[in-house]
């Protein structure tokens, strides 16, 4: 069933597509299927001819190795410290938004809006196959001790966070 041609159009689109005509929702195989009439088969064989990926599995010996080099321990603290300050960003982002336009913005605020995408992609490179792109993610987080100064500092923030939430629970 092909998506409806609406005016003004009425398709809301992002990981998932979601369309308010006809109430479809999908991924990207399921709205490029829709999209163009075809299965869910030729939808992702289509994808992958026009973005030039082969759809065929990769065989036993394209799966890369693990970097012996590259110790799980310090991976895991990175994801572990990452994580972690990504869920205080998103905290604050709701917590120290601006009540209304024009309201000073507060500090706590401004840093979630400049390092959300920063955090987030630097968890996607320690959560990627390739071995040598996880290196090389937790090799710039260990540079200078930015991985432990983070630790810390989430840590603080943490601390300060729980301390916000005692002082604003109502009286018993």
């Amino acid at each position: 069933m092909p998506i409806p041609r609406r005016s003004p159009p009425s398709l809301l689109l992002d990981q998932r597509y979601y369309c308010f005509g006809c109430r479809a929702t999908g991924d990207v195989i399921d709205f490029t299927a829709r999209l163009f009439g075809i299965s869910q088969k030729s939808a992702a064989l289509k994808l992958a001819q026009d973005f030039g990926i082969d759809p065929r599995p990769p065989a036993q010996s394209d799966i890369p190795i693990l970097n012996a080099e590259l110790h799980p321990n310090l991976e895991q603290l990175c994801i572990r410290v990452l994580r972690e300050y990504l869920r205080l960003l998103r905290i604050w982002k709701v917590r120290y938004r601006p009540a209304v336009p024009g309201d000073p913005l507060d500090d706590r605020f401004v840093e979630s809006c400049q390092m959300e995408a920063t955090i987030t992609d630097l968890l996607d490179a320690l959560m990627d196959v390739d071995a040598a792109y996880r290196k090389q993610a937790v090799d710039v987080l260990l540079q200078d001790g930015r991985i432990y100064d983070l630790q810390a500092y989430v840590a603080r923030k943490k601390k300060e966070e729980a301390e916000f939430d005692r002082e604003s629970e109502p009286c018993a």
